[in-house]
């Protein structure tokens, strides 16, 4: 009971983690308003997305750069590399896993990895283990207890040759700088206008590229808690599952707070628990989830689609933007990133993608998404890490 109130608590502390943070992140969308205003047509949309590649502040880019640097820690110890290389050592270092996507996990066991890449492993999760791909379903297991996705990220990581000049901290030096290019460019065409317009383009500059990059340290904070509340969760799913009230202990997020309370007053849910399993199991099944539905049922994409007077050319397929740039090479559909096997410069095709999925950025060519706008936040990670995407691709 007191685990549960603990859950509870902690959750109900996610609520103050967005008026706290929100004021930091809003400030550089607003100077990025105010230099729009100020600069006129000196700042287009083209260099405005430039400005925004590479900012410094950013959790998820600077777990994936984390990520890659131990990747390259890993490189000069031989043993570490054939254990990256081995599906069965990341089987089995991953722990015992539930075939079902929402599991209770056994926690990552120490001591079944080389200890370079044990040591470095360890490290890693201690700081972003919280984090998960779907991460805010407290019903998913975190990289803490299944790190098989990160030992992915690795291996994939290790084919990349650091020489090629496409390491991801050698790209993203290179998109700082490039960024900061673009701000100093940008504030010699409005000083021929003005020179105190240009002052304040500059101020407003610095802060868009000071701030802006902490709009994911909500996500992560709130990720951290959800973390939390699962390990209380879990835990008094376990103990159900030995009074013999659940069949198993990853049941316990088939079930919501109220009814996990009456679970542990000996209320008998098994059956609650099927039913909603199934459910899930066949939404899991469903290939297109629409982000829109009017009053009536219908789809305003479909419909927009099966009326559309422009006939794309043959074999095309047609999108939204997201973020600029021309790449052939071949695709790779990737339906779950967990054990996703990219080749560095491939184009990753997803339906949609998450903070979970951002380590197979570092090394992919570009993005195509099948969900998800100009906003979204793999559209928004792309043009930061400057990588071409195209998403809201049926």
């Amino acid at each position: 009971v007191e685990r549960l109130e603990r859950a509870t608590a902690t959750l109900a502390d996610a609520f103050t983690i967005m008026p706290r943070v929100a004021p930091v992140f809003a400030a550089g969308f607003l100077m990025r308003a105010v230099a729009r205003r100020l600069a006129g047509p000196d700042l287009d949309d083209v260099a405005m997305d430039e400005i925004l590649r590479s900012l410094p502040h950013n959790s998820t880019t600077e777990m994936d750069l984390e990520l890659w640097a131990l990747a390259e820690r890993l490189r000069a110890d031989p043993a570490s590399v054939a254990a990256l290389r081995d599906p069965d050592a990341q089987e089995v270092a991953s722990g015992a896993v539930d075939a079902h996507p929402v599991a209770l996990v056994e926690p990552f066991r120490a001591g079944t990895l080389p200890p370079v890449l044990q040591d470095g492993l360890g490290d890693f999760l201690r700081r972003y283990g919280h984090r998960a791909v779907a991460e805010i379903d407290l019903g998913m297991p975190r990289w803490s207890d299944d790190p098989t996705h990160v030992l992915g990220a690795l291996g994939n990581y290790l084919r990349l040759d650091p020489a090629s000049g496409q390491a991801p901290d050698v790209r993203f030096a290179a998109g700082a700088r490039a960024a900061e290019g673009v701000v100093a460019a940008t504030v010699d065409r409005v000083r021929r206008r003005s020179r105190w317009r240009a002052r304040a383009v500059a101020l407003a500059l610095g802060r868009v590229r000071e701030l802006v990059g902490m709009r994911e340290t909500h996500k992560d904070h709130l990720v951290l808690l959800i973390a939390a509340a699962r390990r209380e969760v879990a835990a008094v799913g376990v103990e159900l599952a030995e009074r013999n009230l659940l069949e198993a202990a990853g049941d316990m997020f088939f079930l919501d707070l109220r009814e996990a309370r009456s679970a542990l007053a000996g209320a008998d849910h098994r059956n609650l628990v099927a039913e909603r399993r199934a459910d899930y199991d066949r939404e899991l099944r469903r290939r297109h989830v629409p982000r829109i539905l009017l009053s009536d049922g219908t789809e305003p994409e479909a419909l927009a689609t099966s009326s559309a007077t422009v006939t794309p050319a043959d074999g095309a397929l047609v999108g939204t933007p997201a973020s600029a740039g021309t790449v052939t090479a071949p695709a790779r559909v990737v339906l779950d990133p967990v054990g996703a096997h990219l080749e560095p410069g491939e184009v990753l095709i997803a339906p949609s993608t998450d903070p979970g999925w951002t380590p197979l950025f570092l090394t992919a060519g570009a993005l195509v998404m099948e969900m998800g706008g100009a906003n979204s936040h793999g559209a928004v990670v792309a043009r930061e890490y400057g990588i071409p995407a195209v998403v809201g691709v049926p």
